[in-house]
């Protein structure tokens, strides 16, 4: 299911907030030069009645979109294709036509949806500089786990807000979904696709 979130962005300089979409379907992309365009977006929300529905967005691009892959190289729109997956963020003055048509500021392209592990673990450590994220017993370095972050990686706070790295602090707990493989080194590493801080 994707999760659909409005929440405050300074780093974008308008008067409303900005909204997320997180594994949104891909239905149609529309472009001439690659550069400008627009891609149709599907995705389920939950009701007040909890129950799933499906919509529809329609995110326009710019040259100011940032374009990525789950690996944060850039990306055309042109590359984009109908069954892709994709992490959006973009405005929240969306017209009133069906479907919706909104403002991209980013979008985080994916081949398909992830296989996704969940782990939710202490944090030992945090290493912005090289976007490293180690989590785990903190005497044993057997049983920890470190988690590389990328442009790409999703990082929330207990109330579902955009946060960077550096705002996680030692002694947290986090849920982290990540990429099933993880090398053979000690500590085990992989590849962070989102993370949520749970506790202070």
């Amino acid at each position: 299911m994707a999760h659909f979130s409005p929440t405050s962005n300074t780093s974008h300089k308008m008067n409303s907030p900005v909204l997320y979409v997180e594994h949104a379907l891909i239905e149609e992309v529309s472009t001439t030069d690659g550069k400008t365009g627009s891609v149709l977006i599907s995705f389920r929300v939950e009701t007040s009645n909890n129950v799933l529905q499906n919509e529809l967005l329609k995110l326009i691009v710019n040259p100011n979109t940032e374009i990525i892959n789950e690996f944060a190289e850039p990306l055309n729109l042109c590359d984009l294709k109908k069954g892709m997956y994709l992490d959006a963020s973009f405005s929240s003055a969306m017209t009133m036509s069906i479907p919706p048509q909104a403002r991209a500021f980013q979008m985080i392209v994916r081949l398909r949806m992830p296989e996704v592990v969940v782990t939710t673990d202490r944090v030992v450590s945090v290493d912005v500089r090289n976007s490293f994220l180690l989590t785990g017993n903190p005497y044993e370095m057997i049983e920890q786990m470190r988690f590389v972050i990328s442009q790409a990686t999703i990082i929330l706070n207990r109330n579902g807000e955009r946060i960077s790295l550096s705002h996680i602090k030692p002694g947290q707990l986090v849920r982290v979904e990540h990429a099933s493989f993880q090398t053979l080194s000690i500590p085990p590493q992989t590849t962070a696709f989102r993370i949520q801080v749970l506790s202070a």
